[in-house]
């Protein structure tokens, strides 16, 4: 079995390390949270210390952090990754990040003599728990397929989107593209119920019309009609909006930098923070129909 060290043990890192150690891979496992070591200790894996204890003879670092510094100063500060994993070991970043943040940290990875695979993650808190999420994976070929066999412990659709930083760049389009869906999704529940329609009787004629999407028939932001989707329990989160907010500053500095028309993107980004700024980035993201309907 692997050597893996898995730093970052947040909502979504607790599940990922808890497959890898479920899979039978010997995990080492850093937070800056001891909370959430002992529940990585609990689900199979050993703790550590710090994170050269963790990487000290690891063959692959699996990391899932909150932003591109946090990325940056973990795999190559001073005390890093870079500094203390034997010279063979992959690097398998799982955060979203800016695209241009993975590109660098992959020229820094090279440069040191490593491989690294910047794979960003799509299925939320339940996909991570269950195994089932979607990786978006960019870096060299012989990285990815390093990678994979991990991948497939931890998610069901892994895809290799090409160079380094191309998962990140499918990531944040994709996750794009869901905060406008889910928005759109909203409206068109708040107009149906407004003109005489039960979310339920609308929900069973779009589901199987035009208007279908991920957004309706796997996350409805209605409650009732997917008992799974979190509208079902008080929009508790499995991707919540401050971390779709996150995705959405992501895609918009990229649009920018790459000059690119995101019009409607733009309008998401706007009515996500207006509800991070009320105070409902807690919130899941599809509990913005709760802001469409004037109930926040």
């Amino acid at each position: 079995m692997t050597r893996i060290a898995f730093i970052g043990l947040g909502n979504m890192g607790a599940g990922m390390c808890a497959n890898l150690a479920k899979a039978r891979h010997t995990v080492r496992a850093f937070d800056l949270s001891k909370d959430a070591i002992a529940k990585a200790e609990a689900s199979g894996a050993t703790g550590a210390a710090s994170v050269a204890e963790a990487v000290a003879d690891a063959e692959v670092v699996v990391s899932m952090l909150p932003a591109g510094k946090h990325v940056l100063g973990v795999y190559f500060g001073p005390d890093g990754v870079a500094a203390h994993a034997p010279k063979d070991t992959l690097f398998l970043d799982c955060s979203t990040i800016a695209v241009e943040d993975a590109r660098e940290a992959a020229r820094q990875a090279e440069a040191a003599g490593f491989q690294m695979v910047d794979a960003p993650v799509s299925g939320g808190t339940a996909g991570a728990e269950a195994g089932t999420l979607t990786f978006m994976c960019g870096g060299p070929d012989e990285g990815f397929a390093r990678a994979r066999p991990l991948l497939e412990k931890m998610g069901k659709n892994i895809f290799h989107a090409g160079a380094s930083g191309n998962g990140q760049a499918a990531k944040i389009a994709n996750n794009m593209l869901l905060g406008i869906s889910m928005i759109a999704t909203s409206e068109a529940f708040n107009l149906a119920e407004k003109l005489g329609l039960d979310a339920q009787t609308f929900f069973d004629i779009s589901s199987t019309a035009s208007g279908q999407c991920w957004s309706m028939t796997s996350y409805c932001p209605a409650p009732g009609p997917v008992p799974t989707s979190p509208a079902n329990r008080d929009y508790k989160p499995g991707f919540a909006v401050a971390m779709m907010l996150k995705d959405l500053h992501l895609a918009a500095d990229a649009a920018r930098a790459a000059g690119a028309d995101i019009r409607l993107g733009e309008m998401a980004e706007t009515i996500y923070a207006r509800l991070d700024e009320k105070g409902f980035g807690g919130l899941d993201f599809s509990g913005v129909i709760k802001d469409v309907r004037g109930e926040l």
